[in-house]
């Protein structure tokens, strides 16, 4: 079978051929994203440790049982022993297959996925969000972000502020619902995010860290919630003791790696659902596997038009 193949960290991936996959499933691949986790872990300088080389990168993908059954999968590549899903077939263990509704999008779901997971889980689970309650998306020109503006107002709230330095990342999250916008920029940030939230926030999703963090708690109410999952802006949030003492505020941390199945499997299928009856999309791009060398290199260099899907 053909696939995408890392031969050596740090390099981008080549395709070739490659035996067939063993596993409890096998799954005929539709749709493989190439996500920021993919990166980090080729690059053999992640936490999880220099990954064994030759592998097939790819750590989620969508795709269709023997049966036919349309399916989302997980897979351990670059973070353990074993092939992922950037190929015309995968195999994988059980609890990591979850069936998708007939008739949902492939390259969306996968261009959605675990962006989309955490993103929810970051509303409903993490962050407790209550209806009518205000949000404060910062990266809305991100996966993430994008997708939570959208899910912030499936899960109920009643305002959706949304953060990010991008005037067209902006000008989609205001398509996609946001009732008002902030650029990250210049050094009055929280005040022009007090002035969008009006009487002040009730939950941050963060993927940020930095700056941005901290301006946004500045503007959340008494009982308010940051959700920090991520940290592209800076690795750390400048915070005084003052401000969270004095509103009770709660700081927490994200990461998908906290859901057992049965949670990651029921966020997938409200993802997916959310897709298949047109209320939640998010930019991206459909390439061949062919490709993948140089959707590999535009996706990480930024150059991307949004989350790129792989298609064998």
């Amino acid at each position: 079978m053909r696939a995408a193949e890392i031969r050596t960290p740090g390099s981008s991936p080549v395709v070739a051929e490659r035996a067939e996959p063993a596993g409890a499933v096998v799954v005929d691949v539709t749709a493989a994203p190439i996500t920021p986790l993919d990166l980090l872990c080729a690059t053999g300088t992640s936490y999880f440790g220099t990954p064994a080389t030759p592998y097939v990168p790819g750590v989620q993908g969508v795709g269709a049982l023997a049966d036919g059954t349309p399916v989302w999968f997980a897979t351990p590549a670059g973070m353990a022993p074993g092939d992922g899903s950037m190929a015309q077939r995968a195999g994988v263990t059980a609890d990591d297959v979850v069936a998708l509704p007939t008739g949902v999008d492939p390259v969306l779901v996968a261009a959605l996925g675990l962006s989309a997971v955490a993103a929810w889980m970051c509303l409903t689970w993490r962050g407790r969000l209550a209806p009518g309650e205000t949000v404060v998306v910062l990266g809305a020109g991100g996966v993430v972000g994008e997708a939570a503006v959208q899910l912030a107002r499936l899960a109920g709230a009643g305002r959706v502020v949304a953060c990010a330095r991008s005037g067209d990342a902006l000008e989609r999250a205001r398509a996609h619902g946001a009732d008002a916008t902030v650029v990250l920029d210049g050094d009055d940030v929280a005040a022009r995010l007090a002035a969008a939230t009006g009487d002040g926030a009730d939950l941050v999703i963060d993927p940020l860290a930095g700056a941005p963090a901290a301006a946004a708690l500045s503007t959340l109410r008494p009982g308010g919630r940051l959700v920090n999952l991520g940290g592209s802006a800076a690795p750390a949030v400048e915070v005084d003791s003052a401000t969270l003492r004095s509103r009770s505020l709660d700081v927490l941390g994200y990461t998908n790696n906290s859901l057992d199945p049965d949670r990651r499997r029921d966020a997938v299928q409200a993802v997916a659902r959310f897709a298949a009856a047109g209320e939640l999309t998010v930019r991206h791009e459909r390439v061949p596997l062919a490709d993948a060398a140089d959707a590999w290199t535009r996706q990480g260099d930024g150059s991307a038009r949004g989350r790129v899907v792989l298609v064998p």
